[in-house]
């Protein structure tokens, strides 16, 4: 296992390529599943786990892993299937969503495969709202479906999702009433975080699933005339996404004269230092880590008051 994971630390050459490394694994069956690479610590044989009262279901126990103590989750359990059994023979990937880290056990892991994000599309019409899809890929004609670690991780841990008392104030929310703010993310759960919390500061919302909708729309708002920028306070995009990533969306609004002066922050799960370098690199003008309402709608009021200051000038 270690043969898989040990070019890991060396993958960060691919991003602002619109492209991704997916690690493979398996589950209850045959069904291939992926993951992003960047998202993934270690992978591990399942090493012992202590069992401790009242843990949700899909947790099944925690393990101590380098001096610390992670939860470690049953993708199969939390996916709606039963839980795995036989945890001799199961793997654990360590990975780091949302600043947390946390293990999620799976049945065996397969091989890591370099895709672009052209490659990887939404999950097909009909899927059902209740599904824990967030993309499917195909890799040597096999189905790859790719998970929505979001909408697990949710569920198992439910985040705040509002804001504390007097965070906007009462002028604020009334500038914040005649602003639009864009936000882009395939996944479901985020796309609802998102807008709640935006829509407890008072802008308007509007949520497109990934970055080729995103700049598709974009475009087209500029070619009926408008002036992206004044229209939109600011957009908030993930950076995970299939057709496109967010930092290659970011990319083409900076090479596109009618829409470069949009404000656009890159709002993301995925952690690392290599992220405030691409922040720079693709022109994004802000980068916040997942999810924090809080410091969320303090960059959206910070936009408002930088407006307000500018229209005071």
């Amino acid at each position: 296992m270690a043969g898989v994971m040990d070019s890991v630390n060396q993958r960060t050459q691919l991003v602002g390529q619109n492209r991704l490394e997916l690690l493979l694994f398996r589950l209850a069956g045959n069904q291939l599943y992926g993951i992003n690479v960047f998202k993934v610590k270690e992978v591990l044989q399942c090493p012992k786990l202590t069992l401790m009262p009242k843990l949700n279901p899909v947790v099944r126990g925690v393990a101590h892993i380098r001096g610390g103590t992670l939860p470690i989750l049953d993708l199969n359990k939390a996916t709606g299937g039963p839980g795995l059994s036989n945890l001799d023979n199961t793997f654990v990937i360590i990975t780091e969503y949302n600043t947390k880290v946390q293990g999620f056990l799976v049945r065996s892991v397969e091989r890591i495969v370099n895709m672009n994000w052209s490659e990887i599309h939404p999950p097909p019409r009909g899927t059902g709202r209740e599904h824990y899809l967030t993309a499917v890929t195909r890799v040597d004609d096999q189905m790859v479906e790719i998970i929505d670690v979001e909408k697990v991780l949710a569920e198992v841990v439910p985040v705040n999702e509002h804001l504390s008392q007097g965070l906007v104030d009462e002028q604020t929310q009334a500038e914040a009433v005649s602003r639009k703010v864009l936000i882009v993310d395939d996944s479901s759960v985020a796309r609802k975080q998102v807008k709640r919390c935006l829509e407890e500061v008072g802008v308007e919302v509007v949520a497109l699933n990934d970055g080729r909708q995103a700049l598709d729309w974009l475009k087209a708002l500029a070619d009926s005339g408008e002036d992206v920028s004044s229209h939109l306070l600011m957009m908030v995009s993930d950076i995970e996404m299939p057709e496109m990533d967010g930092y290659t969306l970011t990319a083409e609004i900076r090479n596109d004269s009618r829409l470069n002066g949009l404000h656009v922050m890159l709002h993301t799960s995925l952690s690392g230092v290599f992220n405030q370098a691409m922040v720079k690199k693709v022109g994004a003008d802000d980068f916040l880590a997942k999810f924090k309402p809080d410091e969320l709608a303090g960059r959206v009021v910070a936009r408002l008051h930088a407006l307000r200051g500018e229209a005071g000038a």
